[in-house]
């Protein structure tokens, strides 16, 4: 699966151009991005593609040098289970 990223999202299309899994991180500040959602449709839950979303999602955000505020639930229990990123947060 190859995620599409840009400066505040990172998502997947299907085939057939259809939105099927993102992650959206605006700017709060210079210095810190909000994790405010992540999506997953139905056709591909259980297969870990949120985890991944956030994964990349961590990985952009540590190299632009910005922290994180996450808003969205998915994100806040996901910072919560991977405490080897705790330093991102904001």
């Amino acid at each position: 699966m190859h995620f599409i990223i840009e400066n505040s999202r990172i998502y997947y299309n299907d085939e057939s151009g259809k939105l099927v899994a993102e992650v959206t991180f605006p700017a709060e500040s210079v210095h810190v991005a909000n994790i405010n959602h992540t999506f997953v449709d139905d056709s591909l839950r259980g297969q870990g593609i949120a985890s991944k979303l956030m994964e990349a999602a961590v990985q952009k955000l540590r190299s632009d040098g910005k922290k994180v505020h996450p808003t969205c639930p998915y994100a806040v229990s996901w910072f919560q289970k991977h405490p080897e990123h705790a330093d991102l947060l904001a």
